[in-house]
């Protein structure tokens, strides 16, 4: 069992940045890709960004938020993180971290692919 709690979400103005965490604690957190989404009401929950643990850590950022938003994690500290920059009022939705096992960089996206998740953080973007 993994439990994930994110952290550092708020109300932001258009143009500011904004780092959520992701803490992780129970089973080794370095076995598992940890990824970020967001959703907003009605819509499917939306892939991020994912990076693969210690010690060959890498991570993969999706299209729509490459160039503004950077996933990292701190094994040693059990903690993902997610830099968001440039934000802008769309970017408004609750985020979440997840902690799985997808098979390649395309299964990233798949929220199926993810065996835990956070409790999901409020992020408002407005002037």
């Amino acid at each position: 069992q993994v439990q994930l709690v994110e952290s550092g979400g708020g109300l932001v103005k258009p143009g500011d940045s904004l780092r959520l965490s992701c803490a992780a604690s129970g089973r080794s957190f370095s076995e598992y890709i940890v990824s970020w989404f967001r959703q907003v009401p009605g819509r499917e929950r939306e892939f991020l960004g994912g990076a693969s643990g210690s010690p060959f850590t890498t991570s993969y950022v999706a299209n729509s938020v490459k160039g503004r938003f950077i996933v990292s994690r701190d094994d040693a500290e059990n903690t993902a993180y997610l830099q968001m920059n440039r934000l802008k009022p769309e970017d408004t939705a609750v985020y979440y971290c997840a902690a799985g096992n997808p098979r390649s960089y395309s299964s990233y996206y798949y929220p199926g692919e993810y065996e835990y998740w956070g409790q999901g953080t409020q992020v408002t973007v407005s002037s």
